[in-house]
């Protein structure tokens, strides 16, 4: 990796783990993967790429809503990641294939689950955090109970941080060195995946349209009208 993929690397750990924040302290909606995503790709010059990544991861956790106790997997840190581990995979590989998008998040969905269990050992740890927080108030400690908040907030991202700043090289070398030793059926096979995702993904959206209409709508018209452009321009 050069030093000007290092710098990005950087950069999208630490703007990724500021998105991330906004899962438990704004929740402006910044953290969803339709908007997370594509950020992340034009930080890297790449929007498209962060568009498609992100109506993906959109469309399939859209029915997994952080309700009450509920923390459902980290799909901010996994929008994040295939963004920025394509795009730079591409840069290296000189290219950015629609298999090699495919690839990516098939590497990086699974660590969703992964950064939600370590999320709920950070909410048992905040639990201890909470119950000293309570005897600071009843002893009148504000700046306490202020220092606490604060420091759970810090740790928050850099858990996030910290996780993309180790997953997104590795991804990046497995993609690289993956990618082009691919047979050719498996390559197709990828190209053939890029479209079937969407429809599995438009299939949880209509489950949920009821509750969040809005997004899924955008994403599954997005990559409905995607796909179609790149079914025109093959013609």
């Amino acid at each position: 990796m050069t030093n000007t993929m290092i710098l990005d690397v950087l950069l999208v750990s630490f703007v990724g783990g500021m998105l991330c924040l906004d899962r438990v302290v704004l929740q402006a909606m910044f953290s969803r993967p339709i908007v997370a995503a594509p950020a992340i790709g034009l930080l890297l010059g790449d929007g498209y790429t962060g568009l498609i990544a992100g109506a993906f991861v959109e469309l399939f956790w859209i029915d997994r809503l952080s309700l009450g106790g509920y923390i459902p997997p980290n799909e901010t840190v996994v929008a994040v990641l295939i963004t920025a581990a394509s795009v730079l995979a591409g840069q290296i590989l000189g290219q950015l294939p629609q298999g090699l998008i495919v690839l990516a998040v098939l590497l990086f969905l699974p660590l969703g689950v992964a950064v939600q269990k370590l999320e709920f050992s950070l909410c048992r740890k905040n639990e201890i955090v909470f119950k000293e927080a309570l005897a600071d108030a009843e002893r009148g400690d504000t700046k306490a109970i202020a220092d606490k908040h604060l420091r759970s907030v810090l740790r928050y991202y850099l858990l996030s941080a910290a996780f993309i700043l180790i997953a997104l090289p590795l991804g990046i070398v497995l993609l690289c060195a993956v990618y082009p030793r691919l047979a050719g059926f498996a390559v197709r096979g990828l190209g053939l995946l890029y479209g079937i995702l969407p429809l599995l993904g438009c299939a949880v959206a209509l489950n949920t349209i009821t509750i969040r209409g809005a997004i899924p709508v955008f994403c599954a018209a997005f990559l409905v009208a995607t796909f179609a452009m790149n079914f025109v321009r093959g013609l």
